[in-house]
């Protein structure tokens, strides 16, 4: 799976980036390489140092948001 490595560091480090919360930081393999105000200010990061190489970017959150989605389940009529 594409950045299975990188998620786990970020589950595994989080109780320690807890007061980084709300930042961006940067994860390149089982390395946290640096924490950022803006997500593009992250993505910015990731491809000068990393190119095209995998890193992740994620917004710290000690409680992940439940997001509730739903879908049409048969075609919709207008009366």
């Amino acid at each position: 799976m594409a950045l299975e490595k990188e998620l786990a560091t970020y589950t595994e480090k989080l109780p320690s980036m807890a007061n980084n919360e709300g930042k961006f930081v940067l994860i390149h393999g089982d390395k946290i390489v640096d924490f950022f105000v803006t997500y593009d200010d992250a993505i910015k990061a990731g491809y000068q140092t990393f190119g095209t190489n995998p890193f992740l970017v994620k917004r710290i959150q000690t409680t992940e948001p439940i997001l509730f989605m739903s879908r049409s389940l048969g075609p919709s009529r207008v009366a």
